[in-house]
């Protein structure tokens, strides 16, 4: 079981892909640790999110609850204030952290809309790397702009030892967003795969492994189904900033119940959950992003193990590489049919937006809007 805690909405980025730094919510309506105390022991992956989490003033609490429930615990951060993390990165080095990055200086600037956003999230991850962090890296959202920058963020992470994770433009209740789709999707498709032959020519067999993430990431921007399907509700769960569960962080109709006055056992075991498994098994969004991507590759018997399927394409791709041959992308991807959109809004830069919020409050109506992600 994976668990996603999106521990705040406030966000001091402001980006173009994510309106979440719009609606913040109040540290006082905030998912507290007494609530967060509810998730059990021997969570596979454990991944506190946003907004920015850095924003907590009790992030070091909430990491040192939680930190024994599960087998990897992530921060996801947009890595403005890496020095918020050092302490905890001292006491566990084992955390997994990854910086949003878009890309190079003028690119991710631009796109998350920060001043010297490049800069301090590099500097600030060889910090925490002269601290002992053991598995420290980015986190890119690969859109129409940032291509240009995409495999070269890739060598630059491999070059300085860290990680780079990816997924694509989607919309969902997190980022209060509807307009995240590809202007290019095939122009965007060909990037990742080289950024999937990139990967492949490592000696990293975690790289093989997003190699084959990636793959779905081709499907997911041309618009076609899933590579595998969604084990949503029940490998993996959301919690939202005001302690309520979702099956996913794409469709507000997958509400699973309140943590703060349930026990999780009881929301688990619910009715309600039941019938979200069903709506699950029958849902048509095309969703890849790496929370219900990797649960998904995962073997069932063993969380460290996958699934025969992506082990096999990585086993016979890797070979082909080693023999200096091509990777077949048209066998398994069907480039003949791309998706038609039948409209596009441009997305823009907020770098010199001025900061106009309107707060979210615990008692308003959340998530009103259905999302596609075709």
């Amino acid at each position: 079981m994976d668990v996603s805690v999106i521990l705040t909405y406030r966000c001091n980025s402001h980006c173009s892909m994510c309106n979440i730094w719009k609606t913040p919510t109040l540290p006082q309506e905030e998912v507290n640790l007494e609530t967060l105390s509810k998730i059990p022991s021997g969570i596979d992956y454990l991944n506190l999110t946003g907004g920015e989490p850095t924003l907590r003033k009790d992030l070091n609490e909430i990491v040192d609850l939680l930190y024994p429930k599960a087998m990897t615990l992530e921060i996801s951060s947009n890595g403005l204030f890496p020095e918020r993390l050092e302490s905890i990165i001292k006491k566990y080095p084992n955390i997994k952290v990854r910086f949003s990055l878009e890309g190079f200086e003028i690119t991710n600037n631009s796109i998350r809309g920060e001043k010297d956003g490049f800069g301090t999230k590099v500097n600030g991850l060889r910090r925490l790397q002269e601290l002992g962090g053991l598995d420290l890296g980015f986190a890119i959202t690969i859109q129409d702009d940032n291509l240009q920058d995409l495999v070269g963020l890739f060598d630059f992470s491999e070059k300085n030892g860290f990680e780079l994770a990816t997924s694509t433009l989607h919309n969902g209740f997190q980022f209060h967003k509807s307009n995240n789709i590809p202007y290019d999707r095939l122009k965007t498709a060909q990037a990742i795969e080289s950024l999937i032959i990139s990967q492949m020519k490592t000696n990293n067999v975690k790289n093989w492994f997003r190699g084959y993430l990636n793959l779905g990431l081709i499907n997911k921007v041309l618009g076609k189904d899933r590579l595998l399907t969604c084990t949503a509700a029940t490998d993996f769960v959301f919690i939202d900033p005001f302690s309520d569960m979702y099956a996913c962080n794409v469709r507000p109709d997958l509400k699973l119940g309140s943590l703060m006055i349930q026990e999780w056992d009881e929301i688990f075991e619910s009715s309600i959950a039941k019938g979200i498994r069903h709506k699950v098994a029958a849902c048509k969004q095309n969703c890849w992003m790496v929370g219900s991507a990797k649960t998904a590759m995962r073997n069932p018997r063993n969380a460290k193990l996958p699934k025969w399927g992506p082990l096999a394409w990585v086993m016979i791709n890797k070979i082909r590489i080693m023999l200096g041959l091509q990777i077949p992308f048209d066998k398994y991807i069907n480039y003949e049919e791309i998706y038609k959109d039948s409209h596009i809004t441009l997305r823009s830069s907020n770098i010199n937006h001025k900061n106009e919020y309107q707060i979210e409050h615990k008692d308003d109506l959340h998530y009103q809007e259905n999302y596609q992600n075709r």
